[in-house]
């Protein structure tokens, strides 16, 4: 059996650089994820923290940050134990805004990890939903 793999792609009516600061910066990520203490930057560690509890949901490290169009990082949460599955982010230009497409690989296999796997999909669903509200201006 292979690796679990999640894969998402949204179109969103923003350019590659509004759409960039949704996803590296702590005041953006706040509004539809969580929210790290510092913009996600190359080289450096992630931590980011959860709206209501303030404490520590994500860790790893940011692995490339290349604006506007591609962000790689580690991603564990609690429930990973000590795994740790990568992030990558690759932002396309397309008429009308951009294409954002997401890739979350190296996930727990096995039996007894299909709850996270199945958390992690749904968790994304909801997340970039989020996004695309806060984007084009549909958030509540």
């Amino acid at each position: 059996m292979t690796s679990p793999l999640i894969e998402k792609t949204i179109f969103l009516k923003a350019t590659r650089s509004e759409v960039w600061s949704f996803l590296t910066q702590p005041d953006k990520l706040a509004l539809w994820f969580h929210a790290p203490k510092s913009p996600l930057t190359e080289g450096q560690p992630l931590a980011m923290f959860g709206a209501t509890s303030g404490e520590k949901v994500i860790w790893g490290d940011v692995i490339v940050a290349r604006a506007p169009e591609y962000l790689e990082y580690t991603f564990t949460v609690g429930p990973m134990g000590d795994a740790t599955s990568t992030v990558k982010w690759t932002l396309n230009e397309v008429e009308g805004g951009t294409r954002l497409h997401l890739q979350h690989e190296g996930l727990p296999t096995g039996e007894a990890a299909f709850g996270l796997l199945l958390a992690l999909d749904k968790g994304w669903d909801e997340h970039l939903g989020r996004m695309r509200d806060h984007l084009h201006g549909d958030a509540s």
